[in-house]
């Protein structure tokens, strides 16, 4: 796709983004703005995310953030990971936290790490190696890095 073809596309996904009033519209143009990459998108999918309120386009604009992998967009998706991680385990929708996860692994940002540990005791074993996964990918060192911090923090 040439790049006045990539813009007209992102241009009217963006439209319908914010314009339309279906939810599979709006989840669908999401999906296909996460599949052009594009940097630029973050902050447009950050402001959707302040007025979004269906879960299905909320999980999309996650997914894609993910996609995009701009690391602007690690703490506006740690937030949902807060959110979700505040509901006991049995409310919590996992799902999302797949998402989450995922997208954050995708970002590979190691800001996530310290928010993401909480998951590696979850009682779902799926959640906890999709975690594990995660660590690897961010930070291949993660457990002699733990380890190194609870020797520091010893002395």
């Amino acid at each position: 796709m040439d790049q006045k073809t990539q813009n007209e596309a992102f241009n009217k996904y963006i439209k319908q983004l914010f314009e339309s009033s279906s939810w599979k519209e709006r989840a669908i143009a999401v999906k296909n703005i996460g599949q052009l990459r594009e940097g630029r998108a973050t902050n447009l999918l950050a402001r959707a995310l302040k007025i979004e309120n269906d879960p299905v386009v909320i999980n999309q604009i996650i997914e894609a953030m993910g996609e995009i992998r701009d690391p602007k967009a690690t703490m506006l998706i740690i937030n949902f990971l807060k959110k979700e991680l505040k509901e006991p385990e049995e409310s919590q929708d996992k799902t999302r936290l797949f998402i989450i996860i995922e997208s954050l692994m995708k970002i590979g940002d190691k800001r996530a790490l310290e928010h993401l540990g909480i998951l590696l005791e979850s009682c779902h074993s799926d959640i906890r190696k999709l975690t594990e996964k995660a660590f690897e990918c961010i930070d291949p060192l993660w457990k002699e890095n733990i380890e190194k911090n609870e020797v520091l923090k010893r002395i």
